[in-house]
C-alpha cells in the first residue's frame, strides 16, 4: 500500500446568488452549495473522487508544492465593490 499524506488543497469560494462556489485551480475543477459548509463538503468530495479516477491524468499534482495563495492589492472605484453610494 502507497503511503498517504494529508495535504491542504487551496480553493477558493464566492457566492453567486443564494449558492456558494469553490473551486480549485491547481486541479481545475469547481462544485456549488446552499451553504459553505456544502460547498466545502461537496469539493472535497470531489477532490476525492478526481484523485481516484483512474482516467484522470494527475501529472500537474507534482507541482502542488510551489504553489501559493497571494491578495494583490489594486485600486478599484468603490462602487464596484459596495454599489452608488
Amino acid at each position: 500500500m502507497k503511503k498517504q499524506v494529508q495535504f491542504p488543497f487551496p480553493v477558493f469560494i464566492a457566492t453567486e446568488g443564494k449558492w456558494f462556489v469553490a473551486e480549485c485551480p491547481i486541479l481545475n475543477i469547481a462544485t456549488q452549495g446552499k451553504t459553505e459548509m456544502d460547498v466545502k463538503k461537496n469539493m472535497k468530495n470531489l477532490i476525492e473522487e478526481y484523485l481516484n479516477d483512474p482516467d484522470t491524468s494527475k501529472d500537474q499534482l507534482r507541482q502542488v508544492g510551489s504553489s501559493s495563495l497571494s491578495y494583490i492589492p489594486v485600486q478599484v472605484a468603490g462602487e464596484l465593490l459596495y454599489g452608488k453610494s
